[in-house]
């Protein structure tokens, strides 16, 4: 009889962390603004690409669950997950104390420095004392648009803010811009890696300032939902450990997007 209840609880208690772990058949809606390749972006066809695309994606399988993904605008995507648009912030995020205070975050999955992109030979330096009497631009919403205009513009730098990072490029490329701030990443694969890109390059150091740019990019949540972030962070771990991490980075990058531990 004591086998029996034994074995009983012990079945109860699997059964509970399976359910912890398996979401098969619920449905998750994912948060993008697919506007910041490579890690976001559309196909010429309209399909959703890139290494954070591919990421969430393993996620979902992981989970079992079916992943509906939602498209918003990069500076309205956290009201938008706290007005149960989507359950999950699916874009490269910076994980940071001020949005920590709006919702809650997953483990870290990638880590960029932001960085600099001026035109070569510009001599320009990611400083104000640099960047004083000119046009530098930003996406609305980003850590990169925060910094500057925290830093920055009360020294004279003028910061003109966009709503995609492909108007930044426009506007860069056309001279109606001296600079730009994001990823370091996003800005080496998605514009000076391009033919549009041959005649700029990063200018000066990474900008690592954590109060401004946090400890990497993470998932966002509604601070509620703690199952479901939970969820999410054993299957993050789980695709780490069995290599599909790192066989969608090879795809993308030259090195490891993860970054120290």
């Amino acid at each position: 009889m004591l086998n029996t209840i034994r074995s009983l609880l012990l079945a109860l208690l699997c059964t509970g962390a399976a359910h912890a772990d398996d979401r098969t058949g619920q449905t998750i809606r994912l948060g993008i603004d697919p506007t910041y390749p490579p890690l976001e972006y559309k196909k010429p066809d309209g399909t959703l690409a890139g290494f954070g695309v591919e990421i969430t994606e393993a996620i979902c399988a992981e989970l079992r669950a079916k992943c509906v993904w939602v498209e918003s605008g990069w500076d309205g995507i956290i009201p938008s997950l706290q007005a149960r648009k989507f359950d999950v912030i699916a874009s490269s995020m910076t994980i940071t104390e001020k949005r920590a205070e709006q919702i809650a975050f997953s483990d870290k999955y990638s880590n960029a420095p932001a960085r600099l992109v001026a035109r070569k030979g510009s001599g320009l330096e990611p400083t104000a004392a640099s960047l004083r009497g000119k046009r530098v631009g930003v996406q609305q919403g980003s850590s990169q648009e925060t910094y500057a205009r925290a830093l920055w513009m009360p020294e004279g730098v003028e910061i003109v803010s966009y709503q995609s990072q492909d108007q930044i490029y426009a506007d860069l490329t056309s001279g109606r811009l001296d600079a730009a701030l994001q990823a370091s990443i996003q800005a080496a694969d998605g514009f000076l890696k391009k033919t549009e890109g041959a005649d700029f390059a990063f200018a000066g150091p990474d900008l690592n300032d954590p109060a401004y740019f946090g400890v990497g990019s993470g998932y966002g949540f509604r601070k509620q939902d703690r199952a479901l972030r939970e969820d999410w962070n054993r299957a993050l771990a789980a695709i780490r450990a069995n290599g599909t991490y790192k066989q969608i980075n090879d795809k993308y990058f030259d090195f490891d997007v993860y970054g120290a531990e």
